[in-house]
Formats: structure tokens, C-alpha cells, sequence
């Protein structure tokens, strides 16, 4: 794969919803739980998403349950939770794993292009593509949505 845009995931609606329909936006792709510390942070997404997406920029939320089980719910769950809680408009996947063997394989790409900063350890792990589909830069779950840090990457990828 060269580009963020070459796959696929399926949508929180069981839909298909491959990348190429985002081209020629910048990504940031999330791994996401209901209950986990960091899941406040729907509240900064949902507010970069606002912020930015008129600009170019998606929000992707990857549900995961790979972090101590912190995201048992099933999608029609969790897609209502998101919505209900945090007023959530960005596109969220099914539930996937991003990390391990059964990785989904745009993680693994990740991964393969930035190097182990790409791997998420954690619930809320950001990665981050520019326009073109390119990797730009990794968060760990601990930067905040709307810090300066992020919202500077992606003031970048936007360019």
C-alpha cells in the first residue's frame, strides 16, 4: 500500500467505507474505547472535527477492545454512545484490532512508515496522514485533541 487511501475499513454500520473516499483530506485516525480515562477526549475530537473538517480534515474513530477490555459493546452500543455523550458526528469503524497479529492492516502500515511511535499502546492513540495520504506524525493517548501539538500537525497536513 503507498497511501492512507488504499484501505479499508468496515463503517460502525457494518457498511463498507474504504479511504478513497476520504482522498485528498488529511486523516486522524483514532483508537477509540467508552471506558477508558481517556474517553473525555471525544469531546476534543468531536471539537477538531468541527473545527477542521470544512478545512479538509477527517476524524476516523477505530473502536478497539484490545486494551483491557475497555470497549466490550457492540457498534449499534457504542455508536449510540458516542452520539448521546459526546455528540459525535466524525465516521467511526466496527470494532478493530490495532495492534498484534490480527491487526487491522493500515496499522500495520502505519507502523511500517513511522516506526514504533505508529504503534498505539493504548486507548486514544493518533496517527495522523496530510492530503496526499501520507504518514506525518503519531500521538500517544495522552495529547490532548486540541492541543498545540496536534492542532499544529495538523495545521501542517492541511497545508
Amino acid at each position: 500500500m503507498s497511501t492512507a487511501f488504499d484501505f479499508e475499513f468496515t463503517s460502525i454500520n457494518g457498511a463498507p467505507l474504504p479511504l478513497k473516499s476520504f482522498e485528498g483530506q488529511a486523516l486522524l485516525v483514532v483508537n477509540v474505547a467508552s471506558r477508558c480515562g481517556f474517553t473525555p477526549q471525544y469531546t476534543g475530537l468531536q471539537k477538531l472535527y468541527q473545527d477542521y473538517h470544512s478545512r479538509g480534515l477527517t476524524v476516523l474513530g477505530v473502536p478497539c477492545n484490545q486494551f483491557l477490555w475497555q470497549e466490550p459493546a457492540k457498534e449499534t452500543e457504542i455508536a449510540a454512545f458516542c452520539a448521546v455523550t459526546y455528540a459525535v458526528t466524525f465516521p467511526m469503524t466496527g470494532k478493530t484490532h490495532v495492534k498484534g497479529a490480527h491487526a487491522h492492516p493500515y496499522f500495520h502500515w502505519m507502523r511500517e512508515q513511522l516506526g514504533r511511535a505508529a504503534h498505539p499502546a493504548w486507548n486514544f492513540h493518533k496517527l495522523l496522514t496530510d492530503r496526499t495520504g501520507k504518514p506525518v506524525a503519531a500521538f500517544k493517548s495522552k495529547v490532548e485533541p486540541t492541543s498545540a501539538e496536534l492542532r499544529g500537525a495538523i495545521e501542517k497536513a492541511l497545508a
